[in-house]
């Protein structure tokens, strides 16, 4: 039905109908389609004052040129249309900063509340052999059930993903049990100021092992880094030296799980929560057998029957939510640093050691002299500093207890 229609044209408006044959007007040849020849474009029509509708156009294959299509609503007083391209553009830009808030008020939420329940569990249960063992095999049961009824899809691996998954493995693995052993020594505040140390032992491994260079301002940024992290240390009333070098070994074998992981997953199209899924099983299944042999079944058995005695039944909860904590809190962290750069990520990082050192000093009542805190700031802001200035920031810097 693409033809011109001759019979008469009467714009409607309320009551106000013209008609050529009561007006006894000449009839007029009105076309509402457009035209199909594609040298001529049709005039803007308006059928209403408040509203124009221009710019139709149709392709035409026999002269090989295509003219775009495009439509345009505005204002009759308006002197330009409206771009209906620039609201849907700003409207997603802003829900994406939404997403990545809540991912970042989730992920340090959920830092805290695992923090707080390990130290529970490590006052009244010390073992972190056991518990860091507990802490992977929640995460990897949890992905495990999830794969298995397809509430998230299962990672597409092979043999050789897995090869260059060890290393990372066992580094995250000595690094996890390093920082749960510094917590059963030492306040959580302490452990969480030596660790936000790690950015100086990045830089000066991949310096003095890997030939790597910095820019200036980067060496800069270490100087407050250490310094705050030996102040906070000199200053620190409940100073263990086990705690100490358990964060420090800590700090340690995460550069090393850095490196590996940016030399061995080049290439893999593996999600950020399905890597970490992934690398929690591989950890499990190192840990374990260390686990039994450093800490052992009779010891505890032993440790059991007098946590439950001395708390009762609520150890039981603190456990289960220490180990669950800890695998949704990494788990949101991949999750966020799927949606955002790598220098952004190790931002968040930074200010989420504020929030577990400032919460575990008001809910434990950690005494902390003012020389002390003066150190723990200080060396927060050499991080905060290193993570503006850093040009070698890995793609997964992850997230350390």
């Amino acid at each position: 039905m693409i033809r011109s229609l001759k019979q008469p044209f009467s714009p409607l408006h309320g009551a106000d109908v013209v008609s050529p044959q009561r007006h006894g007007l000449p009839a007029v040849k009105v076309s509402f389609l457009p035209s199909l020849c594609p040298q001529k474009r049709p005039a803007v029509v308006s059928l209403s004052r408040p509203l124009h509708v221009r710019g139709f156009g149709f392709s035409s294959r026999e002269s090989g040129r295509e003219d775009s299509v495009s439509c345009g609503a505005y204002e009759a007083d308006k002197s330009q249309p409206v771009d209906v391209g620039a609201a849907p553009a700003a409207g997603s830009e802003v829900a994406k900063k939404v997403k990545i808030g809540v991912y970042f008020a989730t992920w340090w939420a959920l830092n805290v509340v695992f923090n707080i329940y390990n130290k529970k569990v490590l006052n009244a249960f010390p073992y972190p052999w056991l518990t860091s063992t507990l802490s992977l095999a929640a995460g990897s049961l949890i992905m495990l059930v999830s794969w298995a009824t397809r509430i998230a899809e299962a990672p597409k691996t092979d043999l050789d993903f897995w090869k260059t998954l060890l290393p990372v493995a066992l580094a995250h693995t000595i690094g996890h049990v390093a920082a749960t052993v510094s917590m059963s020594k030492v306040a959580v505040s302490f452990t969480h100021i030596i660790k936000s140390g790690e950015p100086a032992f990045s830089v000066l491994v991949s310096r003095f092992l890997l030939g790597e260079t910095f820019p200036a301002a980067v060496y800069f940024s270490l100087l407050p880094i250490i310094g705050g992290c030996a102040l906070a240390a000199v200053t620190e009333l409940n100073f263990n030296m086990t705690g100490f070098m358990g964060a420090m070994i800590s700090n340690l074998a995460f550069v090393f799980r850095n490196i590996f992981s940016k030399k061995g997953m080049k290439g893999k199209s593996v999600s950020g929560m399905n890597y970490y899924a992934c690398l929690s099983i591989l950890s499990l299944i190192i840990l374990t057998p260390f686990a039994v042999a450093v800490e052992g079944p009779q010891m505890w058995a032993a440790g059991w029957q007098k946590a439950l005695s001395d708390i009762g039944p609520h150890i039981v909860w603190w456990v289960a939510a220490q180990s669950v904590f800890y695998h949704l809190y990494n788990q949101v962290s991949y999750m966020s640093l799927d949606e955002i750069s790598p220098l952004t990520f190790s931002i968040g990082n930074t200010m989420k050691r504020i929030s577990v050192i400032v919460s575990s000093i008001i809910i434990f009542h950690t005494p902390v002299q003012p020389v002390n805190a003066l150190g723990a700031a200080i060396a927060i802001l050499g991080t905060f500093l290193y993570s503006q200035a850093s040009t070698l920031t890995l793609r997964y810097s992850f997230i350390t207890v």
